[in-house]
């Protein structure tokens, strides 16, 4: 009987000890799988990365329409214009850097598809060095779609305002050659752009072409 006795609690203590065991081995895997997801969860967000701005403009395939493209793409444009609002796309948010961004030319151009846009309304201004006027028309080309040139629809008033402050500044004697034509394309260029990006959050315009330039 003494022998029994003395058995007893030892299988008891031997079940205690196993159940023990047990409960620190399934704990211990559950926090490792919980890690494992987690782990997995933080690798996938980060190999994923910030989505881009639905309100950039795409670049459109030979193939492809501008407008049509502008509507696959399109998001809603920022509020405050003078500085381009945060966006939320799918929980990720990113904000436009002050003054906007830069869109590059494509590489291989014929790639894509050119749009031309002719600005309605020439251009009358006086001089600097010269009482003689330059009334010039200009026309502007992008290889992104539609939103570029809707911008330039809407912000028309500021275009012409900032193209106007920029012809008083030129001189005749530049502007009159064949130089000097090409050196104030590429200001007219860069200018658009700024404006577009600092009222739309993006640039776009490829290229400024003169459809009509007199001096007087």
């Amino acid at each position: 009987m003494s022998d029994e006795a003395e058995a007893a609690p030892n299988k008891k203590g031997g079940k205690g000890k196993m159940i023990l065991i047990l409960l620190i081995v399934l704990v211990v895997c559950g926090a490792g799988a919980a890690g494992g997801l987690y782990a997995a969860g933080a690798f996938g967000h980060a190999a994923e990365g910030p989505k881009e701005d639905p309100n950039k403009p795409r670049l459109v395939l030979a193939d492809e329409d501008p407008e049509a493209v502008a509507a696959k793409y399109s998001g809603t444009p920022a509020k405050d214009d003078s500085e381009p609002a945060a966006h939320t796309e799918a929980g990720v948010g990113f904000k436009l850097p002050k003054g906007g961004v830069d869109l590059p030319r494509p590489a291989n151009v014929a790639a894509y598809h050119a749009t031309y846009y002719q600005i309605p309304i020439p251009f009358t201004s006086n001089l600097i060095d010269t009482d003689s006027f330059a009334q010039i028309s200009i026309a502007v080309s992008t290889y992104y779609d539609a939103r570029v040139t809707a911008a330039l629809k809407t912000h028309e008033m500021a275009l012409r305002s900032a193209i106007l402050l920029l012809l008083a500044q030129e001189a005749e004697t530049v502007i009159a050659t064949p130089q000097g034509k090409q050196q104030l394309q590429a200001k007219l260029t860069k200018l658009i752009n700024k404006i577009l990006k600092e009222n739309t959050g993006y640039g776009g315009i490829d290229n400024v072409y003169f459809t009509n330039f007199v001096i007087q």
